[in-house]
């Protein structure tokens, strides 16, 4: 189908498996020609069929059309019959996600087939318990839905200053002082990974002592999150050049590589562990707050991605951040830059930036939000299909 032109550019949306969010679909990226449905295996669905993705990494993806819409073989459509309410199934498919990825099979793209999503049973309690769980659901998936929505205008509130401020710094446009991450930190461990991963096994952690910080904190964007501890002899014995401190960064680097996070003061003693690489800035060269939010642009984001390896995950090194090139404005600049973001500055400052009150408090507060909201209703789905 992709060889002939004549089938695509028409006004029938057609949807693709990375298209399905979890969400209503109300456009598509593509479309295609009466002559595309016609001459091709795409099937034409009504709103409000529920959709699955069969195929590769969108295995289990869930969509809801909110137009009429065409499909081609890596998407399921399901039209439940009056017996099974859509929004129940819907987030039933939701909960059962892993276990449809379990049961792919194939080489180098596994797949689930019609026949799997055919034999798959379902609760099925009356209708009005069905709609009663089902708008519960529903809700809760709203609030988080919203609490993501803060989070992400928290994060993008702090970009707008750093930007006007400092110019997009890949391109350099205010032609500041470049210099390798490594010159800017302290001596010897100012730049550190975690241990090897064989080092420090689950087996050895305390109810007590030392904290060990993971990427479930910097992710989580709090270090509330998390309880793992090592005693204080293992600590002096083996982890001592891990420790945190107040004042350093810590940047993830499997998987959700690049987040960061600033330790702060009055945090409990402890270390990072084998996911996790601590920054120490010179005090009197580089700010931390500056370079947290520094390493969080969407530009210094792209050039983690072409620096990491390691196939589908992504994994960034010591070494790799070591010889990172980094703008370094006056001091004073970075200052009044961090002073912005935790809402010390009364003035916009010779800048010229916009005051922003406690934005580094509210991205605190967001990211908690978000994250309950996130358990709110994983909780809730486990107990509705329990």
């Amino acid at each position: 189908m992709r060889s002939v032109a004549d089938y695509y550019g028409g006004d029938i949306p057609w949807v693709k498996s990375g298209e399905l969010l979890d969400g209503w679909i109300t456009d598509t990226e593509e479309k295609i020609t009466k002559a595309g449905l016609s001459s091709s295996s795409a099937k034409l669905f009504p709103a409000g069929t529920l959709l699955i993705a069969l195929y590769g990494a969108t295995v289990g993806r869930l969509g809801i059309l909110g137009i009429d819409a065409t499909t081609n073989q890596a998407v399921c459509g399901i039209t439940p019959n009056e017996q099974l309410d859509r929004d129940f199934l819907f987030y039933y498919l939701l909960k059962q996600r892993e276990k449809l990825i379990g049961s792919r099979t194939g080489g180098a793209q596994p797949n689930i087939s019609q026949e799997i999503i055919r034999e798959l049973k379902i609760p099925l309690p009356p209708l009005t318990e069905q709609k009663r769980v089902a708008s519960l659901l529903a809700r809760a998936d709203r609030l988080r839905s919203l609490r993501r929505t803060g989070r992400a205008l928290g994060e993008s509130l702090l970009q707008s200053v750093f930007l006007e401020m400092f110019g997009e710094p890949v391109r350099n446009e205010k032609k500041w002082d470049v210099a390798y991450l490594a010159e800017l930190c302290v001596p010897n461990n100012g730049i550190k990974a975690g241990p090897f991963g064989s080092s420090i096994k689950k087996e050895i952690y305390t109810k007590s002592g030392y904290r060990v910080y993971g990427q479930e904190q910097v992710i989580g964007g709090s270090f509330l999150i998390g309880d793992y501890y090592i005693s204080k002899e293992m600590f002096e014995k083996k982890f001592k050049a891990y420790e945190v401190k107040p004042n350093d960064i810590l940047i993830s680097l499997v998987g959700t590589f690049g987040k960061t996070i600033i330790v702060p003061e009055g945090v409990e003693a402890g270390i990072i562990n084998p996911r996790l690489l601590k920054i120490s800035p010179r005090r009197n060269i580089l700010n931390s707050v500056f370079l947290s939010e520094y390493l969080q642009l969407s530009s210094v984001q792209k050039q983690f991605l072409d620096l990491s390896h390691g196939g589908t995950m992504g994994i960034l090194n010591a070494g790799q951040l070591k010889e990172f090139k980094v703008i370094c404005p006056p001091l004073a600049l970075q200052e009044e830059f961090a002073a912005i973001a935790s809402g010390r500055s009364g003035t916009s400052g010779r800048s010229g930036a916009p005051l922003v009150p406690n934005i580094e408090s509210l991205r605190g507060r967001m990211s908690e939000s978000e994250r309950q909201g996130e358990g709110l209703f994983e909780s809730l789905l486990s107990q509705s299909f329990a």
